[in-house]
C-alpha cells in the first residue's frame, strides 16, 4: 500500500524514495533479520508506505495525526503497520531526536497511549554514547528520515510468538558487527 501524501513536488522522485525504502526493508531490516516480525506483515502486504512533503515540525505532526486516524480506521488485517517518510523534514538526526518527545505527546493528546508505538528511523540515527560511524547505528538507518507506527495489538502478538524478544537489540549489533561496513556496502550494489 503506497500512497504519496499530496503534495509531494516531484511524483517521480517520491515513487524512488518509496521504492527505496522498500528495497532497504527487504535488505536489511527483512534481509538481515533485523525485526523478526517484519516479514510477515511484508509478505502479507500490509505496510503501508506513506511520503510527505512536509517540510516543517507543525506538518508533519499533521500528517503523523491523520496516519494514526487512518490505522484506527482501518482493519489491521489490511493494515497493520505505517512507514511514514519524510524527507523534507527533520533531516537532522538531533532536531528528529527532540521531535520525537513531540510525537509522544501527540500520541498521549490523542489518546492512543497503549494503542500505538512510533519507532525512529533515520539515515544519520546515532545511539546515545555511540560514535557516528558505529555499524550498531546501522540498525535504525533507513534511508530518508522515518516514523515506524506500529499497532501495540501487533507488538504484544509477535512478542508473545517470539520467544526472546528482549534479546533482539543485542542481536541486531552482533549482526551489524559480523556484517561490518563493507558488508553493509555490500547489501546495496545490485
Amino acid at each position: 500500500m503506497t500512497q504519496l501524501l499530496q503534495p509531494y513536488p516531484d511524483a517521480a522522485t517520491g515513487e524512488e524514495m518509496i521504492a527505496s525504502t522498500k528495497v532497504w526493508l527487504e535488505r536489511a531490516v527483512i534481509g538481515l533479520n533485523l525485526c523478526p516480525f517484519a516479514k510477515s506483515v511484508f509478505v502479507k502486504k500490509q505496510v503501508r508506505y506513506a511520503l510527505t512533503a512536509a517540510s516543517t515540525p507543525d506538518e508533519l505532526l499533521a500528517e503523523l495525526e491523520h496516519e494514526l486516524t487512518l490505522m484506527v480506521e482501518t482493519d489491521p488485517s489490511k493494515l497493520d503497520t505505517t512507514l511514514l517518510i519524510h524527507p523534507l523534514a527533520m533531516t537532522d538526526f538531533l532536531d528528529f531526536h527532540f521531535f520525537l518527545g513531540e510525537v509522544d505527546a501527540l500520541i498521549r493528546n490523542l489518546g492512543y497511549e497503549g494503542v500505538f508505538q512510533i519507532a525512529s528511523l533515520h539515515p544519520q540515527y546515532e545511539f546515545a554514547g555511540s560514535e557516528p560511524d558505529d555499524i550498531a547505528n546501522f540498525t535504525n538507518r533507513s534511508p530518508y528520515p522515518t516514523l515506524h507506527l506500529l499497532r501495540e495489538s501487533s507488538i504484544d502478538r509477535a512478542v508473545a510468538a517470539f520467544p526472546d524478544a528482549e534479546a533482539i537489540f543485542e542481536r541486531n549489533i552482533e549482526t551489524m558487527e559480523r556484517l561490518g561496513h563493507e558488508g553493509w556496502k555490500k547489501l546495496w550494489l545490485s
